[in-house]
């Protein structure tokens, strides 16, 4: 399993160097959990008990509604991106709102428990902690700074240019739910940029 992890110790070593000794401590923690596309893999009143790095897929957030045409997605993760219901991993509360696969899908993942230990035993689990949070409050941050400061064209375009794969994974329907629009309207602006 050492070198079917080493993409989360590169990512990791990005920012700073890992002994091998705590990286034995941490990657020795890591559960690997495999998910078919289309799997909630977290529910609303669930409390989020892991942070997962994603090897491979999509996983979308959103606030489920009695009509699925209804429900609000606002948020998506993907390869080499932590992803957790992080309010609900750090309070140890009920999440609020439903983890979704998109594709088929290969987390790493690590207890609330686990990390914790990580965190009291290494010199390198504050710094996996720290980069876990900084990369869920940017996703988070860069989202609301979207809602208030770009039109749903902008949106848009900015999800598919950092990601230009996604347009064939995303279904339309979740991203007019992101972008904050109507599937129409994103039809209307599908059309005016083709």
């Amino acid at each position: 399993m050492v070198s079917e992890l080493q993409f989360i110790r590169d990512y990791i070593e990005e920012i700073a160097h890992i002994s091998d000794g705590d990286w034995d401590n941490f990657s020795s923690r890591l559960l690997k959990k495999e998910y078919k596309k289309k799997t909630v893999f977290l529910k609303v009143g669930e409390t989020e008990k892991y942070i997962s790095f994603v090897q491979k897929g999509v996983i979308r957030f959103y606030i489920p509604k009695e009509f699925k045409e209804n429900e609000v997605t606002f948020g998506f993760c993907f390869k080499n991106q932590f992803v957790s219901a992080y309010d609900s991993f750090l309070t140890q509360k009920p999440s609020l709102y439903e983890l979704e696969t998109l594709a088929d899908t290969t987390l790493y993942s690590i207890s609330y428990k686990d990390l914790q230990e990580v965190y009291r035993t290494t010199q390198i689990g504050n710094l996996i902690g720290r980069l876990t949070a900084e990369r869920l409050f940017y996703i988070k941050s860069k989202r609301e700074q979207s809602l208030l400061n770009e039109t749903p064209e902008q949106r848009y375009l900015n999800l598919f240019k950092e990601r230009p794969e996604l347009i064939h994974v995303i279904p339309l329907k979740y991203v007019s739910s992101y972008i904050g629009v109507t599937p129409q309207a994103l039809s209307r602006i599908r059309k005016r940029i083709t």
